[in-house]
């Protein structure tokens, strides 16, 4: 557990934050001055290093672990979190393929359902305890909920993960019912649908230039840095998207 000492204009919660679009997100936020809870489930490494990252140029982190597919989990990382400070933005980032690809008929049951319980039950799970701590109905003062999509929604990423696809598609309904039902209580919910980004996602799961491989499917030539993906991320959390919710912002390259 790391923290730094300089005040930030907010605490905001980064799941999956240890590499790639959550630790991108994390620099981001940090950078805009924002007290960053950086969420991981097994990479302490590479959590800490964000963490010093941030608080080697003067921003406030804590590292807390935390699997978002247990409810207990999720309650200790937003208690966790009040140690930054009041927590005004939640990006729910954590998400996993099975680290494997091909058709959806060779995937393991087991592996279906590890990737349902974090992509979908995890992002719930975060979501409505969002809600209680931000919901000005319950005393809270409002915030932004940011759940990170795909465009792999939009075609359903045949043969190689559909099972993954599937539960963008529901990350998607999740984030225009929720934005409709608490708009009232001073609650933003948004997403953010990357396509071919460079991360290491690919390689985990075997396939190191499958972003590459895309690139001449992508009008604009080249897969996404996830530093754009964070860009995209922290404007919809900032006061200049604050009569936006229940939108899917792709960020895609035109794709």
């Amino acid at each position: 557990m790391a923290e730094g000492t300089v005040p930030g204009v907010g605490t905001i919660i980064v799941t999956g934050a240890s590499r790639g679009i959550g630790a991108a997100v994390a620099h981001a936020a940090a950078r805009a001055g924002h007290a960053v809870v950086v969420n991981y489930s097994e990479d302490s490494a590479g959590a800490k290093t964000v963490a010093e990252d941030i608080i080697g140029l003067g921003g406030r982190a804590l590292t807390v672990q935390a699997d978002v597919s247990r409810p207990a989990d999720v309650v200790r990382l937003f208690d966790e979190a009040a140690g930054l400070g009041q927590v005004t933005a939640v990006i729910n980032n954590a998400a996993i393929t099975g680290n494997l690809i091909g058709p959806l008929v060779g995937v393991p049951g087991e592996t279906i359902q590890r990737v349902v319980d974090v992509n979908v039950s995890g992002m719930i799970y975060m979501c409505q305890e969002a809600v209680r701590r931000l919901s000005t109905d319950n005393g809270g003062s409002g915030g932004s909920i940011i759940n990170i999509s795909s465009t792999a929604t939009k075609a359903g990423s045949p043969g190689t993960w559909v099972h993954y696809a599937a539960t963008k598609g529901a990350v998607d309904v999740l984030t225009v019912g929720l934005a409709a039902e608490v708009a009232k209580q001073g609650i933003r919910v948004n997403a953010v649908a990357p396509g071919s980004t460079n991360t290491g996602l690919h390689a985990a799961a075997g396939m190191p230039d499958r972003v590459e491989r895309l690139n001449p499917t992508i009008p604009m030539g080249r897969g996404a840095e996830p530093e754009e993906v964070a860009a995209a991320v922290l404007w919809l959390m900032s006061a200049e998207a604050g009569y936006i919710t229940g939108a899917v912002l792709p960020v895609s390259g035109g794709r």
